[in-house]
This record gives C-alpha cells, structure tokens and sequence, in this order.
C-alpha cells in the first residue's frame, strides 16, 4: 500500500488532469482523539464510496488518508482549506473496503483536521475532508486499565495478608518441592564418599533471571556443604557470575561458622564459549566423578551432555532452569528437576522469610484468579456458540473485551486494530 500511495502522489504531481478522476469519494470523515492514550493517536473513519463494493472488481484499490495541521487555537470547529490537504503528502493508506484508520504519528497538542480520498490504480477521487478538526490529547489515567488495576488491587491486598498473617507466626502452606529437599541428600552422599559437589551455574550472565535464582539454590548447597565439611566446586562462563558465586558462597560458609573452609579458588571461570565450558565442566566430571552435580540457571544445548556425563558417572543431579527445551533432558538424567516456577520459587522455599512466603502465596491467588477468568470465559463463550442466548453472548463479551481487554468498565467502540488501519505503513 506505500507504493500505491507513492504512486498516486507522482500521478498528482506530473498528471494534474488525472489527479480527480469521476471517482465518488467517501463520506461522512470523522476524526476523533484515541481514549486512553499519550496523546500520539488519532481515529478516522469514514463512510466507503459508492463505487467500493468490497471487491476488486469495483476498480476502488484502496483509501489515501490526509493530514493537515490547523494553525489556530484549541477547539476551532471549521475546518482547514480543502487546498490545503491536496497539497500534503497522504499520513497512511489502507485497502477497498476498509473504513477505519489510526494515525499513530499524531503530537500531543496539535489540531489537525483530516480527509480521505479513494484511489484506483491510475486516479483518484476528490477528498473528503472531515467537518470537525481534532486535537490530539495526552490522558492522564487508561479507564481500559481498570479492571486490571482492580485485580492487581486484590492480588497486592492477598500479598500484604499472608506476608503480615507469616510475621505473625501464622503458618504459610507452601508445597514441598523434592528437588530442593534432595539438597542435603546429595551432599552428604559427596561426604561419605569423600568426594567433590559439583554446582553449574548455566551459562547466561547475572542479570538472567534464572542466573539469579541459581545464585539462591547456590546458597543453600554452599551452606548445606559447609556444615557437612564436603568440597563445593563452582566452575562458571560469565565472570561476573564468578564473583556472585564467591560472595555467595563465602557469605554462606560465614553463616554455617565455617569461613576457614571456604576456598576461593574452588569457583573459576573457564570460558565463555558455550561448547568449550561445557567440554571443561565434562572433562572434569570425567577425571575426579563428583558424587552430585548441580544444575542450576539456563542452559542450551549443552545440558544432555552435561547431564548423560553426570548419570555415567552415577552421580546424583538435582537440575532446574526454566528452558522450556531443555526440561526433557534434564528429567530423563537426573535424579530430581525443578520445573519453571519451582525453580523461581526455591528462593523462598529454602529461606523460609515471611516477606517471601507471602508473596509466593499472594502470586499463586492471582494465578488462580486468571486461570478463573480464563475458564468462565471459556465456559460463557461455549454457552453463546450452543445457545444463542443473549444473555451468554452479552456475558462473554464483557468478558473478554472489558476485563481481560482493554475497553474498561463499560461498552466503548474499540480503536481500529493495526490490521484495519495499516498502521500508516
């Protein structure tokens, strides 16, 4: 649709007489300010020309959209010079039997006034220039967001309940995770065998997420190690993991009473090459077999190699991440995997804090308030298709267009989505 709109503005410039062709142009051109928005859209509509009939056929390839700016005070009820807008260039374009178009390139404060010509391949209509001009305004508060404040409202209060009811000394139900109560399980086998624990912590730098959680569950083993006296080894890519991981460990060996234990040189960086630290952390595995491998942050392809070499050696290997691709490798080698939120949850699960307790419990309400949405929507979408009940059909849009959309309390005429409009491409 640009070249068309290229097209057309070359056709205005070397051919004046074909410039308005006995084309019936559209009607009826309305501009309005966009609800709920910074003040950078405008909505135009528009009444389709008698010759579209929402086919090729009709000759019609599309709509040209105009834009002028009035240079006059706020509120101006006429309209710019017709002239005005020939001379411009078009602000956007959309296709025969489209109405609707949202400029998206609008300045917060500005009048603009607005018209629409309809195009064929070799000509084009007069413009039909809207009655009313239209000032971009920026607005302070989205009401399309009210529903979703409202239930942010109600998650914060269920958060601030349970994290006040666990200060209390209220007990807080949070389900037992294996993998994390495997922890001391695997090291103390390490112990009685006499041999290295061996924690990796992925490959992505510290500000991944899973990075983060890995540096949690890095805590609890570190400390779990020194209070069994066994030897913790963290090889690492990324260097400032590196330093994360010593003052992880050193803060946790501090914690159990045991800071002359603590071996700096046990944490090292290898390489930020993928394939060469995962063929670093094999070989070692290999040579000196630890007996429980860690695997805890986001992995790639290397976490079947790392985890097949774990399970030949018969180490135990305890493996979270939130890879979507790489939890079947995990679960087929080793012993005990942390699924996604299992894995981001272990932060509070193995620190027992009231602050963190509470809102793991305050988030699962609100999981279970948008799964309830999901289902009744599910539930009143299925009823309107079978029944054609209008309560249904009225119940269901609601639904899904005021609280799971962006329309707010009541019923309002949605924007033009990018796919009618063009989005002024």
């Amino acid at each position: 649709m640009r070249n068309m709109a290229i097209a057309l503005i070359a056709c205005v410039v070397v051919f004046p007489a074909m410039a308005y062709a006995a084309i019936a142009p559209p009607s009826n051109v309305i501009a309005q300010d966009t609800p709920n928005d910074i003040g950078g859209q405008i909505d135009v509509t528009w009444a389709l020309s008698p010759d579209d009939n929402s086919t090729a056929a009709s000759g019609i390839k599309g709509y040209v959209i105009y834009r002028a700016v009035v240079d006059t005070a706020e509120g101006l009820e006429s309209t710019a010079d017709v002239t005005t807008l020939a001379g411009t260039e078009p602000v956007g374009d959309v296709a025969y039997g489209i109405s609707k178009f949202l400029d998206e390139n609008a300045t917060a404060g500005m009048t603009y006034t607005y018209g629409v010509a309809a195009v064929t391949n070799n000509a084009m209509s007069a413009i039909s220039v809207a009655e009313l001009n239209v000032t971009a305004r920026m607005n302070y508060f989205n009401m399309g967001k009210i529903w979703f404040g409202i239930i942010m409202l109600i998650i914060s209060g269920v958060v601030v309940f349970f994290v006040r009811h666990a200060k209390r000394g209220g007990e807080v139900k949070v389900r037992k995770i294996a993998g994390l109560e495997a922890v001391t399980e695997a090291v103390g086998r390490a112990t009685e065998m006499g041999r290295e624990v061996l924690f990796v912590p992925g490959i992505l730098d510290i500000n991944d997420i899973q990075t983060v959680a890995g540096m949690t569950v890095l805590s609890s083993v570190a400390k779990t190690a020194a209070e069994y006296d066994a030897q913790l080894e963290v090889p690492t890519a990324r260097s400032l993991v590196m330093t994360t991981a010593r003052e992880t460990v050193e803060a946790a060996y501090l914690s159990a009473g045991r800071p002359d234990a603590y071996d700096e040189n046990k944490i090292y960086y290898l390489t930020d090459e993928q394939f060469g630290y995962t063929a670093g952390i094999q070989g070692k595995m290999v040579r000196d077999k630890p007996a429980a491998c860690f695997y805890m942050g986001a992995f790639y392809a290397e976490s079947l190699i790392l985890a097949e070499t774990g399970n030949s050696i018969g180490a135990i290997q305890i493996a979270g991440t939130a890879m979507p691709s790489q939890l079947p490798f995990f679960v087929a080698a080793c012993d005990y995997t942390l699924i996604g939120e299992e894995f981001f949850a272990a932060s509070a699960y193995l620190s027992g804090d009231a602050e963190q307790l509470g809102s793991l419990k305050g988030q699962d309400i609100g999981k279970l308030i948008a799964a309830g949405l999901l289902i009744l929507g599910c539930l009143f979408a299925t009823l309107a298709a079978t029944t054609h009940s209008p309560g249904m059909v009225a119940t269901r849009d609601y639904i899904q267009e005021n609280i799971l959309g962006k329309v707010g309390f009541w019923p309002a005429e949605s924007a033009p989505t990018a796919e009618e409009s063009g989005d002024g491409q």
